[in-house]
């Protein structure tokens, strides 16, 4: 599967753009669309360039690649478009190892009731100790409910 249009702007919105780096809320240096790194796999520093909205874009959609592979390989069963589209979300925002060997994962795989699975989607709410990301979460999971 592929993250749709809808998946993109869903993204965007709760990422936002930034075209200077910056620190994130966990104190990595970010650019663009929450990327962290470029294409080649090296860091975004705080003494980068900044970029343009289109150059923004670009990276986002072929950084976003890697993420949709992971969730396609993660995920064993059925997988309507939002489901999908909310899984790249939370893996886009929590990295590809924390997502692979998420609980919530399990869950999905096994088929476990929708109201396990929003409790382990709930889960990831924090950066560092601080719960900030957990409006975040009850998005991804209204978009993972959403037919």
């Amino acid at each position: 599967m592929k993250l749709d249009s809808a998946g993109e702007n869903f993204i965007l919105q709760e990422e936002g753009m930034v075209l200077h780096p910056y620190q994130d809320s966990a104190g990595i240096a970010t650019i663009g669309v929450g990327c962290t790194y470029y294409e080649d796999g090296t860091l975004v520093t705080l003494q980068d360039e900044p970029i343009t909205e289109e150059r923004a874009l670009q990276l986002f959609r072929n950084l976003v690649k890697t993420y949709e592979l992971a969730v396609g390989k993660a995920i064993h069963v059925p997988l309507t478009q939002n489901q999908f589209n909310a899984l790249v979300s939370l893996c886009f925002n929590i990295g590809i190892a924390a997502f692979k060997q998420s609980t919530l994962v399990i869950k999905i795989n096994t088929e476990a009731s929708i109201a396990e699975i929003e409790t382990w989607f709930l889960v990831w709410n924090k950066v560092g100790v601080a719960p900030i990301l957990l409006d975040r979460r009850k998005r991804e999971f209204q978009l993972f409910c959403t037919p």
